[in-house]
């Protein structure tokens, strides 16, 4: 940047020739340059030798330059500069082409970067670059690591919804752990900013005919079902305009069931799907396009040709009964299963507590007790869907993972944590992804890799919360299974050059702005695809340590395959400590010199924290 914009810009805040701290960030928010407080200050106070508080210009200058003046772009930029230390126009074609991957640079597209990031008068005037132009478009969204085209919604939104994965919260309500967590409307709202898009509400009968909201037999704090559907209407299409599904754990009376319909027609009105949009012999599921600014509601209805006879649903109940028992070494716990199923067979046999109001309300989401693959395919509705705990699920994944894949071409599967995560802890719903299982459900309030890997899922599609899985599991024609991929295609040889970090959250145990970071690369896929590796560690250095290490993976299933990016400090005897992760689907990556912009363990930005790479793939 031309040296007298510097000096203008601080004899424009600076008092008597000296600049406080408050100035100096205000000088560079002027600059448009990035910056975080736990740098700046450590910086400002070496700078401020004297103690008064105050730097002159000449170290403004310097803080500038450490700032902006990072080595690993000064390298680039002296590649294609010229002497006079300008990229010309052709150069930055040159570099874009090369460098960057784009496949047809144009001379618009250069005079557009060099308005858009060169602030230098003269420069602009020959449509060329200096480094702080340069610095500035390498720190910019265009550079970033995710494709900008996954940031719209790009995919076909007209297929099935059983061809789409969907973002799917559990125990929608809750802030933190099922046994004493509390239960907050906050939680729902947050949810669906988030791009969630199926939440879960367990009701039960609550005072003066008013039902409640909680994790039921536990000491969890109650909502009232009305404020929750209050919420939803307000916040349920905020950040995606297609379908949201409400799965109603009903445990109310009839009664209170016909309150819960009310509530859900008089304030939902014309959001409210309350009756079937496509064709009558049609025996596939609308699109999320068709069924655009509509709720679902996810409820057991009332369908007296379908009511099975005692001998069937006592098959049944033998089935489940059977399952879990095999994987159960606890013969109490067993026992008390099994005497809860027949108490229930008993209570069915009688004929269904549904309210036909409640009854009424579900379209296309009615749930069915999952039996067997067989079973469903010669008994089961396309608008019916499954529920399986992950323990089920994962000995169907791990035993009939093919059959599991033609299943979810044909019916929506929701997977659900198992009863014993009373922390609200959550799986890896990666596995259940593999065999295109559409609704995995997490708990959204439980920070870890699980909801790394949710969250970098669904940023795809412009974070709609829908995603279309790939060809191989939408399509009957197709025979896949993820546990024997190896047949599937070419393997995709992906390398990355961890370059530098910059502007690193410091470690807690630093007294000033140091770390010992270390990166980790994860790769999340198929079985064969599972891995990670490591880069050596950096001493004392979170402002822009340096790895240059290159680290390659050949993938064989690279269309389910995320990466996660995790950034930690080396703590010998206590163990590492977290500083920062980012998480995407493989097929979201751009090629060429990316920066990844890293969050925290709640999804959240770090901004300025970033990671500076090179990545090809083919």
């Amino acid at each position: 940047m031309d040296d007298k914009f510097l000096t203008n810009v601080f004899q424009s805040l600076a008092e008597k020739g000296e600049m406080s701290y408050s100035q100096m960030m205000e000088a560079f928010q002027l600059l448009a340059i990035t910056v975080d407080s736990v740098h700046a200050t450590a910086l400002f106070k070496e700078g401020d030798e004297d103690g008064t508080g105050h730097i002159t210009i000449d170290t403004f200058k310097s803080i500038y330059k450490t700032f902006v003046y990072r080595k690993e772009y000064v390298d680039i930029f002296m590649k294609y500069s010229t002497p006079a230390r300008l990229l010309p126009p052709d150069a930055i074609l040159k570099f874009l082409k090369m460098e960057m991957h784009e496949s047809r640079p144009s001379n618009q597209r250069v005079s557009e970067l060099v308005q858009k990031y060169e602030r230098d008068q003269e420069a602009r005037t020959k449509t060329c670059m200096t480094f702080d132009g340069f610095a500035r478009f390498m720190n910019s969204n265009e550079t970033h690591i995710f494709r900008q085209e996954c940031t719209q919604i790009y995919q076909d939104m007209n297929q099935p919804l059983t061809n789409y994965f969907i973002s799917t919260s559990h125990n929608s309500y809750l802030l933190s752990d099922q046994l004493v967590g509390q239960s907050h409307l906050w939680a729902y709202s947050s949810a669906l900013m988030r791009g969630c898009r199926s939440l879960e509400i367990d009701c039960w009968d609550g005072p003066d005919d008013e039902p409640i909201v909680y994790h039921g037999f536990t000491l969890t704090s109650k909502i009232l079902f009305r404020s929750v559907v209050y919420v939803i209407d307000k916040y349920a299409f905020m950040t995606s305009q297609y379908p949201l599904v409400l799965s109603l754990e009903d445990h109310c009376s009839c009664s209170q069931q016909k309150v819960l319909a009310n509530l859900l027609i008089t304030i939902l009105g014309d959001k409210l799907l309350r009756s079937t949009i496509t064709d009558p012999s049609s025996q596939v599921l609308p699109s999320p396009e068709a069924l655009k600014g509509k709720i679902l509601i996810k409820h057991k209805k009332i369908d007296p040709e379908q009511i099975p006879s005692p001998s069937e649903q006592e098959a049944e109940g033998r089935n489940e009964e059977e399952s879990d028992n095999k994987n159960s070494k606890d013969k109490k716990k067993t026992f008390t299963y099994m005497l809860r199923k027949y108490l229930s067979t008993k209570q069915q046999v009688k004929g269904p507590q549904i309210a036909p109001e409640m009854s009424d309300l579900v379209i296309y989401t009615k749930p069915k007790t999952f039996v067997s693959f067989q079973h469903a395919c010669n008994k089961q509705k396309f608008y019916e869907n499954n529920s399986l705990s992950e323990k089920e699920a994962r000995q169907l994944v791990w035993h009939s993972a093919p059959k599991f894949v033609l299943h979810n071409m044909k019916f929506i599967t929701r997977i659900y944590p198992k009863g014993s995560r009373t922390g609200s802890s959550n799986f890896q719903p990666q596995e259940f992804w593999n065999v295109g299982c559409q609704m995995v459900a997490m708990n959204f309030q439980t920070p870890g890799i699980p909801m790394d890997l949710q969250d970098g899922r669904f940023r795809d599609n412009g974070g709609c919360g829908y995603v279309l899985k790939p060809d191989f599991l939408c399509g009957s024609h197709y025979t896949f299974d993820p546990n024997n991929p190896h047949s599937h295609s070419q393997p995709f040889s992906l390398s990355i050059k961890v370059i530098s970090g910059f502007l690193l959250p410091p470690s807690k145990l630093s007294k000033s702005n140091t770390a010992n970071p270390i990166v980790t690369l994860e790769i999340y896929g198929v079985p064969a695809d599972q891995c990670s590796r490591k880069t050596q560690i950096i001493k004392n250095n979170a402002f822009n340590p340096k790895w240059n290490e290159s680290l390659a993976f050949l993938i064989q299933v690279p269309e389910l395959a995320m990466i996660r990016f995790c950034v930690e400090d080396h703590l010998p005897v206590v163990g590492n400590e977290f500083l920062g992760q980012y998480t995407l689907p493989l097929s979201c990556i751009s090629k060429g010199y990316r920066h990844i912009p890293l969050l925290n363990r709640h999804g959240q930005s770090l901004l300025p924290a970033s990671l500076f790479v090179h990545i090809w793939h083919q």
